[in-house]
């Protein structure tokens, strides 16, 4: 997946759980300074994250998550593979 499609993943999923515009998440945008995000909230998005993407993210991990942009990253960084073109290995 690309960097855009894990973007839009994550801000769409976190529009529908918080019930906030999809255009106001950005990759600065903060969990809990901007959209009010609470514990369950985060407990949810870290578990779609690991069910979508395939990846573990440890509760230490996981604190250090603070932006949108930094659940990109991590996403990235854990080797999630492009999608869309023939699959090899997955």
């Amino acid at each position: 997946m690309t960097r855009e499609q894990i973007l839009s993943a994550i801000r769409a999923h976190l529009a529908d759980e918080l019930e906030v515009d999809p255009g106001a998440i950005e990759e600065a945008t903060r969990f809990r300074e901007d959209l009010d995000a609470d514990s369950l909230d985060l407990y949810t998005l870290v578990q779609e994250l690991e069910d979508s993407y395939g990846v573990r993210i440890s509760d230490e991990e996981a604190a250090r998550i603070l932006t949108v942009g930094q659940a990109v990253e991590f996403v990235l960084a854990s080797g999630v593979t492009t999608t869309g073109d023939a699959a090899g290995d997955s």
